[in-house]
């Protein structure tokens, strides 16, 4: 995506589900955002603070977040924490990338 175009289209609109919990979720909420957003986002890994509680789906869901970008037309981001899923989104043609606060400070 030219940056450009990113920088002059307001609101640019980014929108999904906190966390990729299920292919079925991804697919349904992909198609509903469809002509409203300009990029459909969902967490794949979940950087957590409480030791044992749901860290997400991980590289599995990046096959749903392609099948939403094949099946919308929509760009596609997820959250990074490791030099491994960067390779790992690169690899699957995720289009966005983005490092949340928590893995500032400490990545999983």
């Amino acid at each position: 995506m030219e940056l450009k175009k990113f920088i002059d289209k307001k609101p640019y609109v980014i929108a999904g589900p906190c966390s990729a919990e299920s292919e079925e979720q991804i697919l349904q909420i992909a198609k509903e955002l469809k002509g409203t957003a300009d990029v459909f986002r969902a967490g794949v890994w979940k950087p957590r603070t409480k030791p044992n509680s749901f860290e997400g789906i991980g590289k599995d869901a990046l096959k749903w977040m392609q099948r939403a970008q094949l099946q919308t037309g929509m760009k596609v981001a997820t959250e990074v924490a490791t030099a491994k899923h960067v390779e790992l989104c690169l690899d699957a043609g995720i289009d966005m990338l983005w490092i949340g606060a928590r893995t500032t400070v400490n990545p999983f």
